[in-house]
């Protein structure tokens, strides 16, 4: 029954191994330039932008290119839990791109925890990047 549906599907399976492959690649050629671009008092205050208020209207297209990115990258994500790749970490690239209700607070949480703190400083000091600040 299983060979049955492998052989079936044989064509669906690959491009599901081929999309997974290609955003496994893509997240670890970006992570450390993604790291790079927070500002490093982004948690101190949260400040409303200077290109949000002189271009609305490239503003919202940006949020919405982010957004889709973001969301293909958390159904690629999910994806990658059954097939190769690294499914949570693929994931948790698509929620930081991501906009939703909460984000900024569990954002402030999970950079409270001293290992991902170190961790994402010592990407940042790779990029020659001030580390982020709490």
């Amino acid at each position: 029954m299983f060979l049955e549906f492998l052989s079936d599907y044989k064509i669906y399976l690959v491009w599901l191994g081929t999309l997974s492959f290609i955003i496994f690649i893509f997240s670890l050629l970006t992570i450390k330039w993604l790291v790079a671009l927070i500002p490093s008092d982004y948690f101190i205050k949260k400040n409303n932008s200077e290109f949000r208020s002189n271009y609305p209207i490239f503003w919202l297209v940006s949020i919405i290119i982010k957004n889709l990115i973001g969301y293909i990258l958390i159904f690629g994500g999910i994806l990658m839990l059954v097939l190769p790749g690294q499914g949570l970490f693929t994931i948790f690239v698509g929620l930081m791109l991501s906009n939703y209700p909460g984000k900024f607070y569990i954002e402030r949480k999970f950079i409270a925890i001293p290992s991902v703190l170190r961790a994402i400083n010592w990407l940042r000091k790779k990029s020659n990047t001030p580390p982020i600040k709490i």
